[in-house]
């Protein structure tokens, strides 16, 4: 599995499984079938309600803790700097684990204007060393800016809605600018009509890959950290095999022209009353 390093200098898989919205049972089939094709990023959250099973899956795979990287999140309902703490503990417990890799803010709901008394939470977990880096998710140029301005420690990664129909130019360039990693969620824009796309299909045939697969490639190449989710067994192990191949700048090119400004999927994270 290839790696990135963080603003921090943590190591992070820049391809991982995301296991939302599985259950607990089907998040513990999901990330075991992953561990045993290589994979050793995993994404989870508080509001998935499984991170017990995912847990519970990294555990029963006798793979050592320090080689498997483990992303979870802080929910909405649990913002504020003392409710983040004890958020966090929770977390732990039902991970079954005495430290996460990445800890993000989930949401940063501005009508709550808790975000940054929540980050400061996540400063002092990464202080006592619970939390190897922390982050935010969703975070726009406005939420991201204000918290940079309050808060000492850089966020390490924000995660946002990225896929070719959303490309997020400016918000990928803002944390450029400053040293965040970029993770993308819903990667492949939830399937469907993406991977219809005539240019896509053009390029997994003359990769002999699939459209997903060429999707997945592009964001690599991009620098980002790529979430694909799926509990199909042939979907995990097709996600993983991208590593062989690599796209030319025409086709890079051709798939930077499917950016379109009304792509967006999920809710729009500056938009007053949107809990994601």
């Amino acid at each position: 599995m290839r790696t990135l390093t963080l603003g921090n200098g943590v190591s992070v898989p820049r391809l991982g499984l995301g296991v939302w919205p599985l259950t607990d049972a089907q998040a513990y089939t999901a990330v075991s079938h992953a561990l045993a094709c290589g994979y050793r990023h995993f994404d989870t959250a508080r509001v998935y309600d499984n991170e017990a099973g995912v847990g519970r899956a990294i555990r029963d795979a006798g793979i050592p803790r320090q080689d498997v990287f483990l992303t979870t999140k802080l929910w909405n309902a649990d913002q504020g700097h003392d409710a983040a703490l004890r958020a966090f503990d929770t977390t732990l417990q039902r991970l079954g684990t005495d430290y996460v890799d990445l800890y993000l803010i989930h949401w940063p709901v501005p009508e709550q204007d808790l975000y940054v008394e929540s980050y400061r939470a996540l400063e002092r977990i990464h202080r006592d060393g619970r939390a190897r880096a922390i982050g935010v998710s969703n975070f726009t140029a406005a939420t991201l800016g204000r918290l940079l301005n309050r808060t000492d420690v850089v966020p390490a990664l924000n995660q946002i809605e990225l896929h070719p129909y959303f490309q997020q130019n400016r918000m990928r360039e803002f944390c450029a600018r400053r040293s965040i990693t970029t993770g993308a969620w819903s990667p492949l824009a939830q399937g469907g009509a993406l991977l219809d796309e005539p240019a896509l299909l053009r390029l997994a045939e003359q990769h002999g890959k699939t459209a997903a697969q060429v999707v997945i490639r592009w964001h690599l190449q991009l620098g980002h950290v790529v979430i694909p989710r799926s509990v199909n067994p042939s979907r995990i192990e097709e996600n993983i095999d991208v590593f062989d191949f690599r796209l030319g700048p025409e086709e890079m090119r051709a798939i930077a022209a499917l950016d379109d400004d009304d792509g967006r999927i999920g809710p729009d994270p500056d938009a007053s009353g949107r809990r994601g």
